[in-house]
């Protein structure tokens, strides 16, 4: 059977049960991210707490993209605190003031996120989901140069 877009219901309501764990994942990133952005210290601060909340305000996006995804495929997306933190698979930062360990929990985190996405995108290919898959793709993307990008900053 398939659904008003033209993809099978089965599968499609995968791809939501992973999207909605892919979105719990992003809502820890970004309060992570707003942690790091309010409490980083020291020499570079001013840099990082810009840098910080532009990789925020980037989240803020793919979250509503993701939510957005889901509801277009049919489902309902996660919405409390408690899915969030059950579905949730990143190091929670908690008091992080360090630069050096906050781009490495930004670093941590993104590659989590591209095992989730890179998931979602072979199922989204499975079924030719081309919406979804587009959506992976440029996340993906994206969250590959950042990681690349911080890792340069973190070399000597």
């Amino acid at each position: 059977m398939k659904n008003i877009l033209g993809l099978p219901v089965k599968e499609s309501a995968i791809i939501v049960e992973e999207l909605n764990v892919l979105l719990s994942n992003f809502q820890v990133y970004y309060q992570n991210l707003r942690g790091i952005h309010w409490n980083i210290k020291g020499k570079r601060f001013f840099d990082l707490h810009v840098k910080f909340e532009e990789l925020y305000n980037d989240s803020q996006i793919k979250i509503d993209l993701i939510t957005e995804r889901v509801l277009t495929l049919g489902g309902t997306p996660f919405h409390t605190f408690s899915d969030y933190i059950k579905h949730n698979q990143l190091t929670v930062g908690e008091n992080i003031s360090l630069d050096e360990k906050a781009i490495h929990l930004i670093v941590d985190s993104l590659s989590k996120l591209l095992v989730l996405e890179r998931n979602i995108l072979n199922l989204a290919g499975e079924i030719s989901d081309e919406g979804t898959n587009s959506m992976m793709s440029d996340f993906i993307s994206e969250q590959e140069k950042t990681i690349w990008m911080m890792r340069a900053w973190l070399e000597d």
